[in-house]
């Protein structure tokens, strides 16, 4: 049996620079563990929705042996904005009073670059299997949301996963279709081993461990308006996760075919 997942909880003390420009994107702050986080505003964009798949895709990539930062909860206090002159970034921080997500902060980390950096063959192929189970959209030679820190790759930025979510009532049907944006995957090119890694993938998933990770949904987030009144949103979760593992023949067999337009 799976052992009980848990995630720290820390409050932000500090607000040091957003990570990028924009006051509605994530942005680099203290916490009272003394330690600097890249912290997810339930405030921004996408709201709560972007904080679970951040959550799930994180903490999935984590059970399969990937490198993920340490996910923590981010407590934002309603008073925290007050003191902040840009106005933007005041009503990010004031829209997201509450139980937002951060990720430790990897000082002195560097963008993935694959012209300068090899990966080997199972490596990418893990990370390709990945994003076609989570439906990641965003892991593009544009914008790989993959870093190097000491001389290991590191996963970040989940938040554009599990799509399925924005519109909801159709997740049965999205569980069960092939990723055709894998075409685009910045590892595509090297993931010759995806068979492989989709039977170790099955055996690590199980539905005890998926179980796990959806039990770490706070209350906070999916008792909102975000998500409709009389669904139960974890189960949906776990189904959807659990019946694209079923299916994942398609997705393997849909990375494959796109792979070969680069063999």
């Amino acid at each position: 049996m799976d052992q009980e997942l848990s995630l720290r909880t820390v409050t932000v003390t500090r607000y040091v620079t957003p990570l990028r420009e924009g006051g509605s994107l994530p942005a680099i702050v203290e916490a009272d563990d003394e330690f600097l986080y890249a912290l997810k505003f339930r405030g921004a964009g996408q709201g709560v929705k972007a904080l679970v798949a951040e959550l799930l895709g994180g903490e999935i990539a984590r059970a399969l042996g990937l490198r993920v930062p340490e996910i923590v909860f981010a407590q934002v206090d309603p008073a925290f904005g007050r003191t902040e002159p840009d106005e933007e970034i005041q009503d990010l921080l004031k829209a997201s009073a509450g139980l937002n997500l951060a990720l430790h902060y990897l000082s002195g980390a560097i963008t993935f670059d694959p012209v300068v950096t090899t990966i080997d063959a199972t490596l990418a192929s893990q990370i390709v299997w990945l994003d076609c189970f989570l439906t990641n959209v965003d892991r593009t030679p544009r914008n790989t949301n993959l870093l190097m820190w000491h001389k290991e790759l590191w996963l970040i930025d989940h938040g554009a996963s599990l799509y399925f979510h924005h519109s909801w009532d159709n997740w049965k049907e999205q569980s069960e279709r092939p990723f055709v944006q894998v075409k685009d995957h910045v590892l595509l090119p090297w993931a010759s081993e995806m068979e492989t890694i989709d039977q170790q993938s099955r055996k690590i998933l199980t539905p005890e461990r998926i179980a796990a990770i959806v039990g770490l949904l706070p209350d906070d987030w999916i008792n909102t308006d975000s998500y409709p009144a009389d669904v139960d949103v974890r189960k949906v979760y776990e189904d959807f996760l659990r019946n694209r593992l079923t299916h994942s023949s398609t997705f393997v067999k849909e990375a494959q075919h796109a792979r070969k337009a680069f063999v």
